[in-house]
């Protein structure tokens, strides 16, 4: 009994070890910040300013053009020019935690004794 006492505890400290491998390898998207809050921050990076304000006003212009109901309003929505989709597009491709989602995968893999982190 004592001797299957010790190999849990050394399987459990095992997988400890593990978990803090793995979320060092994967939790890279939200960072946490140094104060009082135990808030986190995801940061989307960009080349300049102009491209940030660029993302926001054609963020809110597709929120608006979404919203709009009449079809006569999305031209005068839309007079500064077209939404760059792509822009929008790539800033949620910036958004999805995919090193999280991995993590996941590999704490998935460990529970079933199959993790790819080795000892």
């Amino acid at each position: 009994m004592f001797k299957k006492n010790l190999t849990m505890e050394a399987n459990e400290i095992k997988n400890s070890d593990k978990l803090k491998k793995l979320t060092s390898l994967y939790f890279r998207t939200l960072k946490p910040v140094n104060d009082q809050t135990k808030t986190n921050v995801a940061q989307i990076s960009f080349l300049n300013y102009a491209e940030l304000g660029y993302a926001i006003v054609d963020l809110l212009k597709l929120c608006i053009l979404a919203l709009e109901q009449d079809a006569h309003k999305t031209s005068e929505t839309n007079k500064n020019g077209a939404i760059n989709v792509s822009l929008i597009l790539e800033t949620i491709v910036e958004l999805i935690p995919l090193h999280e989602f991995e993590f996941l995968s590999e704490i998935n893999y460990l529970l079933a004794g199959d993790s790819t982190i080795k000892d």
